[in-house]
């Protein structure tokens, strides 16, 4: 069997280089030092010195190498060479020479004082500036790249542990074609001093003028702990530069050491709000959650989906999604059995409005939880479609919740809405009469008369409704019944955010409807994580409100997001007033006035106090009003504002 030739590695040719090299240094170190002992005049050198240094030299020499190579100098990466390469060469340097030094004393004769002294320092300065000069040489071919690419000129906002963090990972980061220019930093103490040749101009104040003086095409905010009030006012003010954004999402980063470039996201619209992270309790929503038979009505939406993924994460028994849209339901079925695969996952489609298969469904699964999201919610569309949002919002909750009633649901979870106060558009008006329903279903189960709730079917149920189980169940039914209410959700299906942004790309203009216009804004994930935890506080028969922050002006979104786009409003994008589209207020309530607040465990959820109403008069306005959706009649406004006395139609 032939063996194979050795071929050495790129490094290892140079390790023997290298020692060659440390040998001629060492014995050159000792030579010249003897030489400029005796005044640079080699004639003068005694011949008995002579004798010593060349009886001595090159088993000095050789000793120096296997010390070095034990210290594994000769095993670097020298263009990385740092301050462990430094102490390892100054204790090899002085070990040897200690050793040198006793030998020649031991076995020879004294050397000069000035031989050793000069010698040993000749050789320290050889030996590692041959490795130091690499990387210099590197160093100053990276500055001299830099001069003649052009690189990104980037600020970063905040000079402490993140923001050094980044700043090496540019540095050092090939692929990263960027140059850090100077530091922001709301500590005056670090004013006007350094960090590895880079300047720290100043606080928040002095951002515009940084920006214009050293030309940032982009900034950095590495501020992790810095409170989200602080944190608006910053990227603000960064927003107004036109610069490049990029943002560190949080303290879990600094935490981990994960704090690199690529770990950067973009500034998006949410950060521009100024709200601190919503906090739940994870640990009573997964004790909620754990091993129960979920489902999901409007599964596959933007609310219902990101329900789907927040109640897959805490361990259920069964997840139900339920929805009308094959598209989207396939699309969280998917990501959802990629991300637990272990999951008991039923996806079914459907509408609310079957009565029939909403029994079968519930039959079938017998779920424990329902979040109803199923509902039609965009106000303009549904201001041409009066009697479509009736059927599908008011009708089909009502028609969900009686099979949840009859088979034995423990809990059921509207999903409302703001628009649901006061309201001035049909939407609106909808979604309090799906308020309604959810009131006047606690109240009879409550008084033990959920088996009077009239049955408002399309077509004949009485094969299913007449079961001598669905008889017994509604006499004894325990379902509570709770409504959670809450604003707009930013990057939700129908809301502003796509608009603007599809319209930005377009080249604009982007429309606002009115520049006073004002809503409340919560993130996807932020809402539906306060929809699962009010699901806990429910007992029957609340309307749970969100406490949303403060509202925002609609105009002041687009022109923020005109800005991080890379654009300036009113000069690359115009900005144009459309006016009030059918039904739409100028600013959302949460309450209505004769409601009032009752605290919660957690401080942004609150339990508004139900408007009584006559419920036995509600339900048969109910059934008069369902008869004149399905008919389609053109006076279903005036039939809506006698069942729902807050309802005043917008002119």
């Amino acid at each position: 069997m032939l063996k194979k030739k050795f071929h050495p590695e790129h490094w290892q040719i140079m390790a023997v280089y290298l020692m060659v090299y440390d040998m001629v240094a060492i014995a050159a170190s000792y030579f010249f030092a003897m030489w400029i002992r005796f005044d640079c005049r080699f004639q003068s050198i005694p011949n008995e010195y002579l004798d010593i240094y060349f009886d001595t030299i090159l088993i000095y020499g050789i000793f120096c190498i296997l010390v070095f190579w034990g210290l594994r100098l000769y095993k670097s990466i020298w263009r990385f060479a740092s301050y462990s390469e430094l102490v390892r060469m100054t204790a090899a340097t002085v070990f040897t020479w200690i050793c040198y030094v006793a030998g020649t004393l031991l076995m020879t004769k004294r050397m000069p004082i000035s031989y050793y002294f000069f010698g040993v320092i000749m050789q320290f300065g050889l030996t590692l500036g041959i490795r130091f000069a690499y990387r210099f040489v590197l160093l100053l071919r990276g500055r001299h790249q830099e001069e003649s690419e052009h690189l990104k000129h980037v600020m970063l906002i905040g000079a402490g542990s993140a923001g050094q963090m980044i700043f090496r990972d540019i540095k050092h980061a090939k692929e990263v074609k960027e140059k850090v220019c100077c530091f922001i930093d709301d500590n005056p103490n670090k004013w006007g001093r350094y960090i590895d040749g880079v300047p720290v101009e100043g606080g928040r104040d002095e951002i515009m003028r940084a920006c214009e003086k050293y030309h940032i095409d982009k900034i950095y905010v590495v501020i992790p702990s810095a409170s989200a009030e602080a944190k608006k006012d910053i990227l603000n003010l960064c927003n107004h530069t036109g610069c490049e954004l990029m943002n560190l999402p949080g303290m879990y980063q600094l935490y981990t050491g994960d704090v690199t470039v690529s770990n950067m996201k973009e500034v998006a619209v949410e950060d521009l709000l100024g709200r601190d992270p919503i906090k739940v309790n994870m640990d009573e929503i997964f004790q909620h959650l754990k091993g129960k038979v979920i489902m999901v009505t409007g599964g596959g939406g933007s609310i219902g989906s990101e329900l789907c993924r927040q109640i897959a994460a805490h361990g259920p028994k069964q997840l139900i999604i339920f929805d009308i849209y094959e598209n989207n339901a396939y699309d969280i079925q998917l990501e959802l059995k990629k991300k637990y695969p272990d999951l008991n996952l039923v996806v079914r489609i459907g509408s609310v409005r079957d009565s029939r298969l909403m029994f079968k469904i519930f039959e079938t699964y017998r779920p424990e939880m329902v979040y109803h999201a199923a509902a039609h919610k965009h106000v303009p569309l549904m201001e041409d479609s009066p009697c479509e949002a009736i059927k599908n919002n008011a009708i089909g909750t009502y028609k969900t919740a009686y099979a949840a009633l009859v088979y034995g649901c423990k809990r059921f979870v509207l999903i409302s809405t703001d628009k649901a106060v006061n309201p001035t558009n049909v939407m609106g008006a909808s979604k309090r009469l799906c308020e309604m329903v959810v009131q006047s279903f606690d109240h009879m189960v409550k008084t033990g008369r959920a088996y009077e709730l009239p049955q408002l079917f399309t077509h004949s149920m009485s094969d299913m409704t007449t079961k001598p189980e669905v008889i017994e169940a509604l006499k004894h039914a325990k379902t509570e019944f709770v409504a959670v209410r809450f604003g707009n959700v930013l990057g939700s299906n129908g809301s502003v955010i796509p608009l603007f942004k599809k319209q930005i790309a377009a080249g604009g203009p982007v429309t606002v409807t009115h520049p006073d216009i004002i809503r409340y804004f919560m993130t996807i994930p932020e809402a539906v994580s306060l929809v699962l935890q009010a699901g806990t506080y429910a007992h029957g028969g609340e309307i749970f409100v969100l406490d949303m922050g403060k509202p925002v002006k609609i105009d002041t979104l687009a022109r923020n997001l005109i800005r991080l786009s890379g654009h300036k409003p009113d000069v690359d994008i115009k900005i144009e007033y459309s006016g009030l589209r059918p039904g739409e207020k100028l600013f959302e309530e949460k309450l209505m006035a004769e409601e009032g607040l009752k605290k919660t465990q957690n401080d942004l959820i609150h339990i508004g106090c139900p408007i009584p109403f006559d419920i036995d008069v509600f339900l048969g306005q109910l059934e008069e009003l369902m008869d004149a959706a399905y008919k389609n009649k053109e006076n279903i406004r005036d039939v809506l504002k006698n069942v729902v006395s807050t309802y005043h139609p917008a002119e």
